[in-house]
């Protein structure tokens, strides 16, 4: 596989250092969730009433071992419990970022848990794993570029600019679209519109990667310094401000709501899945991807709490479910509040550092996606055209601009929520896989040399295991059911399609 890499035809520009790395994985990791999905996390499902399908899968199990005939009430949120359930993320992610470690400094090729996967567990546990990443990380952009528009919007009201909300809010609006005072812009369900700014800047940072993995990671570079000034002005500002009642209760939902919340704000942590994808472009893999994955961890996890614990003693908890930009909602709530006039222009300063985290996070996202389906092709699992290097730019121009337009179109049509759930499962299911990888290795070729190696043995990729299968039983049933009919269309590929093309194919006599 590194000698498959290396032919002229498919090598790609190593260019990347230790800090670029951490860069690119501390982009995607807070410029997603921490300015997104956060609200979701902490508000839960909005609707009073649900049926089973938006219950978590845990509660589910936990009703037919006691029996109990209760109504589900769908998707309960973490609220100011939040922080623990950050913690309890930090963990699995900090196992699972060990097993990616040893990994990519065994395997420093393009397509991250695909690849590694790969050289483990064979082809067709590969195929499915790679077919989930296309889900993962596609799923992963539309939500953040749903919430990149949703700040956009902020800017504009900002600005004293009031435009019409029909293009500038998905078409697709499960709790529909209320003003700060709660009135109805839109129903709930479909109307006619189109989110117009997440559906641009997702076309418009597909050409940057076009262009050059260098000039992105420096882009990338800037964005995550005005992004982390911009947190840090936020917990710095946000604290005076903080209500002591609004922690009360501090988790209203009990343990299922601490794991839902887990389990929403998981997939932001695929930042530094997204530092093993570009690992084929570092000058030296072998140590400065462990370095990006751990530093990455550290940084946002750090960051995150600190927001959490602010943002929920702001405002009540369950005034931020459903918000698309729950950070900067929060302020302006509070800056129209006696005294807090100050928070005008703190709103502004927050504003702007979300905005240019949600673009580096979707560059971040969409170079993952592109180098994953750069890998697949060059196995000869997904057409040829996926893997062809732009002779002027080398980069996967081809996987790099259908990647764009497959994640533009949705993201205007549907909301935050709906693509947060979707990339869950599909970051945990990776991550299962990728500890699974590390196991089988160990056992297969032990003597094979490691730049870097997971501590205390089989311990770590175990306890991996065990923890992402307890955070994907904190996602609703529906999303199980999403995934495995995801999961089995790509076997239909790979039968019809995908396996005759493979080096491995041995066609019947």
């Amino acid at each position: 596989m590194i000698h498959e890499s290396e032919r002229p035809e498919h090598a790609l520009q190593k260019t990347l250092g230790p800090v670029s790395l951490t860069a690119l994985g501390v982009g995607a990791v807070i410029g997603s969730g921490i300015f997104t999905v956060i609200g979701t996390a902490i508000g839960g499902n909005a609707t009073t009433v649900a049926g089973w399908s938006d219950s978590p899968v845990v509660d589910l199990l936990l009703g037919a071992l006691r029996h109990s005939g209760h109504t589900v009430t769908g998707r309960p949120g973490a609220g100011p419990a939040l922080a623990i359930s950050l913690v309890l993320v930090a963990i699995v992610c900090a196992l699972t970022g060990l097993c990616y470690a040893e990994l990519a400094s065994m395997i420093p090729i393009a397509g991250s848990a695909y690849t590694y996967t790969y050289a483990t567990l064979g082809e067709l546990v590969a195929w499915i794993i790679g077919w989930d990443l296309i889900l993962e990380y596609a799923f992963s952009n539309m939500s953040v570029s749903v919430g990149f528009a949703a700040h956009v919007v902020d800017l504009l009201d900002w600005m004293g600019l009031h435009l019409s909300p029909k293009w500038l809010s998905p078409a697709y609006l499960p709790l529909g679209l209320q003003d700060l005072q709660g009135h109805d812009i839109y129903g709930t369900g479909w109307h006619a519109g189109f989110n117009i700014p997440a559906f641009l800047i997702v076309l418009l940072l597909t050409v940057v990667l076009v262009r050059g993995i260098r000039e992105s990671a420096r882009t990338n570079n800037i964005m995550v310094l005005v992004k982390i000034a911009a947190i840090l002005v936020f917990i710095f500002f946000g604290i005076s401000f903080i209500h002591p009642g609004n922690y009360v209760p501090f988790s209203p939902n009990g343990w299922s709501g601490v794991l839902a919340g887990g389990s929403i704000i998981f997939f932001t942590y695929i930042g530094f899945d997204s530092v093993s994808t570009a690992s084929e472009e570092c000058r030296n893999p072998q140590r400065d991807v462990p370095i990006g994955i751990l530093a990455t961890l550290v940084v946002c996890t750090i960051l995150y709490i600190g927001v959490a614990m602010v943002l929920t003693g702001m405002v009540p908890w369950n005034t931020v479910a459903g918000d698309g930009a729950p950070v900067v909602n929060a302020l302006k709530r509070v800056s129209l509040m006696p005294g807090g006039h100050s928070l005008h222009w703190v709103r502004l300063a927050v504003l702007l550092g979300a905005i240019i985290g949600m673009v580096s996070s979707i560059l971040v996202f969409q170079l993952g996606q592109a180098r994953v389906w750069f890998a697949m092709s060059r196995d000869r699992l997904l057409p040829t055209a996926f893997s062809r290097v732009h002779p002027k730019f080398r980069t996967p121009a081809f996987a790099t601009w259908v990647a764009g337009v497959l994640v533009a179109i949705p993201a205007g049509l549907f909301d935050v929520g709906t693509f947060a759930e979707m990339s869950n499962i599909g970051t945990l299911f990776a991550f299962v896989l990728v500890s699974i990888g590390v196991i089988v290795l160990r056992m297969r070729q032990p003597e094979r040399g490691r730049g870097f190696r997971v501590p205390f043995g089989f311990v770590v990729p175990v306890l991996s295991v065990v923890f992402c299968l307890l955070l994907m039983a904190g996602l609703p049933a529906k999303t199980w059911i999403r995934f495995f009919v995801w999961l089995a269309i790509g076997l239909v590929v790979y039968f019809c399609y995908s396996r005759k093309r493979s080096e491995f194919y041995e066609p019947q006599a």
